[in-house]
């Protein structure tokens, strides 16, 4: 037997099926092509302990799609942790800078202002307090 190289459409057809497999996507994948979620929170959620989130830094919620900052003793800001380019759920905080993995965007963790594009709108706030020692984001019940 003979081994020829691939064509160039035998490799294309190739990374084609694999990728409508979900192979290589599930990263940067928003969503599994039904309806999106929504950017912020639609209910209340307690995400626990306000402490776990330090003065003067920020925490990643990223199951609640939340960020979290305390900017001083007591004072919150929190911003909804979908990426306003794409729609992936920001990967982590670094230097006060919320960062998206899918394409490199950046925000600021005190902000939620574009520090980085693609994504040229902020990341929207989100309502948050703090409530019989649990800190609370979304709207009231």
């Amino acid at each position: 037997m003979s081994s020829q190289p691939a064509t160039r459409r035998t490799v294309l057809r190739g990374a084609a099926l694999a990728g409508a497999a979900g192979f290589g996507v599930a990263a940067c994948d928003p969503g599994d092509g039904g309806p999106k979620a929504p950017p912020t929170p639609t209910a209340p959620i307690d995400l626990g302990a306000p402490g776990d989130v330090p003065v003067g830094g920020t925490k990643l919620y990223r199951e609640d799609r939340v960020v979290v900052t305390q900017l001083a003793k007591g004072e919150y800001k929190a911003f909804g942790a979908v990426c306003t380019h794409a729609g992936c759920v920001v990967s982590s905080v670094e230097d006060e800078r919320i960062k998206c993995a899918c394409h490199g965007s950046e925000f600021d963790a005190r902000t939620g202002k574009v520090l980085t594009g693609p994504a040229v709108a902020p990341l929207p706030a989100v309502p948050v307090r703090t409530e019989g020692g649990r800190l609370i984001v979304g709207p009231e019940a």
